[in-house]
């Protein structure tokens, strides 16, 4: 009884969680669509009504989850040992009404037909000498006219399927990339390649390869057709032609500075995306934890039923009296442990491996923002560079312009005083040569008058000897 009364304990808790969280995400859910597709959410009014009734509803939560039990190694968080079914995806933001579920997941302007069909089936273990692993078989059919083919068939282990994530993210940094189940095991699973375990992550791995098939973005990216139609080798291949290992340390060195450096201006509609994520991945993770309780009140309570049906057997072997009585009993006991058991299958086949997908989402959610916060953060150094670039650009522009001015007045009186110069140095060569022309012509004719005074008195002196003789 103690079980039981647990199990509605948790139960409980678990309805409160719900409702604090549509609470929360009501301002969000509330809000008008552009298209049935869904657009963008703007902010509506009344926010702080939800974020209190959120907080309030989180305390109740809270309260709840302690009065469980107080040991907190019992809540496990759900991994492997729930199987996954194919099923439509849990979101928060849609009515819980089935038909308007149907109507959020059918759209009028989606084609009825489908050109991919992607299966994942037939794991098979591979032992080497360095390590052990699983590879499944996948299946794809096809009409499209960029497949070489109608049908290809490919082998696949976890790490290729960690590639093509990889390589999503890569060419697509701000698409909501659907989760893959977690590579390593949780507590309580004994074995890591039981069957409940490759079981659990086939039907993972075949949900994550067909949302990606129905994504209308992810569906045409060359890396996922390359991945299910390259055999081993070509797919090794591919995978070489990446880029190095100093390219991708340098991206993450910048990815981490930006990311260091933060976002200035966060648009408010991602601002109200980003409160959403948060407040959503606190409430499903709570859900997470709480549905796990419930589904190990559940099996311990299973257990239990099991035992009452043999000894109530037993008893009425040895009371002639109570036979009827006891075997009644122990038909009800059985009967309450099938529907025990069936009820235990629905929840870790229908609830379990919903809840903790989008749980995962939520971490997929984050990691979206994050890569978008770095674009912005690196489209903002880019623009603060700029302003700084432009600021130096307009003190050189000044300086320049008063540098234009300065060659300019001297380029003129440069010009008027070389004009100055040049006729004053032609006038002061000119009355040097003049000077020296009429000093040169002075000296030339006091030396001609020097010398024709004393040919004069030597031609008188020889005139007047010449007139002796003859007398």
């Amino acid at each position: 009884m103690g079980t039981l009364r647990g199990a509605g304990l948790a139960a409980t808790a678990c309805g409160r969680a719900l409702s604090g969280w549509r609470a929360s995400a009501g301002h969000l859910r509330s809000a008008p669509r552009a298209s049935r597709r869904g657009a963008p959410v703007g902010r509506t009014r009344g926010t702080a009504a939800p974020s209190r009734a959120a907080a309030a509803s989180s305390a109740l939560l809270q309260a709840d989850v302690l009065d469980l039990d107080e040991d907190e190694d019992d809540l496990e968080v759900f991994s492997k040992d729930a199987s996954l079914m194919d099923m439509n995806s849990f979101s928060p933001v849609m009515p819980t009404s089935p038909l308007s579920m149907i109507n959020q997941v059918k759209f009028e302007d989606e084609p009825d037909l489908k050109d991919l069909f992607i299966t994942v089936d037939e794991p098979e273990s591979h032992v080497t000498t360095i390590e052990t692993f699983i590879t499944y078989r996948i299946i794809t059919k096809t009409s499209r006219g960029e497949f070489d083919s109608s049908e290809f068939e490919v082998r696949r282990r976890y790490q290729d399927f960690l590639w093509l994530k990889g390589k999503l993210e890569e060419a697509h940094p701000t698409l909501i990339i659907p989760p893959l189940p977690e590579k390593f095991i949780v507590k309580g699973m004994v074995e890591r390649f039981n069957d409940d375990f490759i079981e659990t992550r086939r039907k993972a791995l075949h949900k994550f390869l067909n949302r990606i098939a129905d994504h209308p973005t992810l569906t045409f990216n060359e890396d996922f057709k390359i991945f299910l139609t390259a055999q081993a080798r070509e797919l090794s291949s591919h995978k070489k032609q990446g880029p190095g290992l100093l390219s991708k340390m340098g991206q993450t060195v910048r990815a981490v500075a930006l990311s260091m450096r933060g976002v200035k201006s966060r648009p408010e509609e991602f601002m109200e995306m980003n409160d959403f994520i948060e407040i959503f991945s606190q409430k499903i993770n709570l859900i997470d934890k709480i549905s796990q309780r419930i589904y190990k009140e559940e099996r311990e309570y299973f257990d239990e039923m099991k035992e009452y049906g043999p000894i109530h057997i037993l008893w009425s072997a040895s009371e002639e009296d109570l036979v009827d009585t006891l075997s009644g009993v122990a038909s009800c006991i059985d009967k309450c442990c099938k529907a025990t058991e069936k009820r235990m299958a629905g929840l870790s086949e229908a609830l379990l491996p919903v809840v903790h997908e989008y749980v995962l989402y939520s971490e997929m959610l984050m990691g979206v923002m994050k890569r978008r916060d770095q674009i912005q953060a690196e489209l903002d150094s880019k623009v603060e560079a700029l302003t700084y670039k432009k600021a130096d650009t307009d003190l050189l522009t000044e300086e320049i312009g008063k540098l234009e001015d300065k060659v300019e007045c001297a380029n003129n009186a440069l010009k008027a005083d070389w004009e100055r110069w040049k006729q004053n140095m032609q006038n002061d060569i000119k009355s040097a040569f003049t000077d020296m022309a009429e000093e040169n012509i002075h000296y030339y004719e006091q030396c001609l008058a020097t010398w024709e005074s004393f040919l004069t008195s030597q031609t008188d002196l020889h005139w007047e000897e010449a007139s002796e003789d003859k007398i």
